[in-house]
């Protein structure tokens, strides 16, 4: 396996590696990053149940105050605090699905206090903050290294880890509808399904729940699209006034990008927000493209952001019609062959 030191940071692709540092701890604090996604609740859940299951001292803590998505709530998240925990000194800090330290928050995230970092994760242009970095790039899910983690450290599949696993697994695949769909993944979905998933119970409660105020707010940013470049680029918005007009809360704009990508002939998409709230940036970009060429990462980069290659994100300052324009702007370059990180 291959692993370089930088500095007395260590990446590692190595998962036994890091089942030997989880081993010589007893005290955890797994974090996720802020406006989690499925991926991120699930990875957080089942690592935290699978520490548990070792007989590991685990809590929970999102930083934030943004409110759960309603879809995820099924899943056993009560527990998780969103505060920094007052003995984070003690506790090994398990970051899970965060590209780089700023996902987890702007400030107070623990980092910095904790026992030690362990950072595991599947994005390619992770920052590697942790004092261990077990970053698989080619993972369709952080749940899929997650899942490697627990075999390696002799958990059993119990029908709760198996279902955040699947919650994970099935919304960072797009139902196993994307390209980092692999042969690994829809075997550890049969696997975690045989384990006690309930796949259409997981289903209903993620795709087939949506509060009407989340379709009020859908139509707005439907409303507002515009087409670029031929039809290939889709761009649209959302107001800080939208969510309170429709009664919605920040979580109720996930999902809403990949209705706009859906649009024939598009190649990439971006949905600019605006927060409800009156903390952090003022406005965060989500970005997508339909295929592997388009590196909407490599633009999110640029501008302090990142992601993967088809899904990408960053936050900015800017109005809405500047980020437009940088957005057309370096889809335009990426369009000419010209990359947008070196440009």
């Amino acid at each position: 396996m291959a692993s370089a030191e930088t500095g007395t940071d260590r990446v590692t692709d190595d998962v036994k590696a890091v089942a030997d540092a989880v081993r010589d701890h007893d005290r955890f604090a797994v974090v996720t990053h802020e406006n989690p996604d499925g991926d991120a609740l699930g990875s957080m859940l089942a690592a935290a149940l699978g520490l548990r299951e070792l007989g590991k001292d685990t809590v929970m803590y999102l930083t934030g105050s943004a409110p759960m998505p309603a879809e995820y709530h099924f899943l056993e998240l009560d527990e998780i605090a969103r505060d920094v925990p007052a003995d984070i000194e003690q506790r090994v800090l398990l970051a899970v699905d965060c590209a780089n330290e700023r996902r987890i928050g702007s400030e107070g995230t623990g980092i910095d206090r904790a026992l030690s970092v362990i950072d595991v994760d599947h994005h390619h242009d992770n920052s590697r903050f942790g004092s261990l970095n077990l970053i698989v790039d080619g993972a369709s899910s952080t749940a899929e290294i997650v899942r490697d983690l627990l075999r390696e450290l002799d958990v059993a599949l119990t029908p709760e880890i198996a279902e955040a696993l699947y919650v994970g697994l099935v919304t960072d695949t797009g139902r196993f509808q994307y390209s980092n769909t692999t042969p690994k993944s829809l075997r550890l979905a049969a696997e975690l399904v045989e384990a006690g998933a309930d796949v259409h119970g997981i289903f209903r409660h993620v795709y087939e729940t949506v509060q009407f105020a989340k379709l009020k707010l859908l139509a707005r940013a439907l409303d507002r699209a515009q087409l670029f470049e031929g039809g290939r680029l889709v761009v649209s918005y959302l107001l800080k006034d939208d969510f309170g007009d429709v009664g919605a809360e920040e979580p109720y704009s996930e999902g809403i990008i990949d209705s706009l990508r859906a649009v024939e002939g598009s190649e990439m998409v971006a949905l600019i927000r605006e927060p409800p709230r009156n903390e952090g940036p003022a406005r965060r970009i989500s970005l997508r493209s339909s295929h592997d060429e388009v590196d909407v990462s490599a633009i999110a980069r640029k501008v302090g952001g990142g992601g993967h290659r088809q899904a990408a994100g960053f936050s900015s300052e800017r109005p809405i019609g500047e980020i437009i324009d940088f957005v057309r702007r370096e889809f335009s370059l990426l369009a000419q062959g010209v990359d947008p990180a070196g440009s």
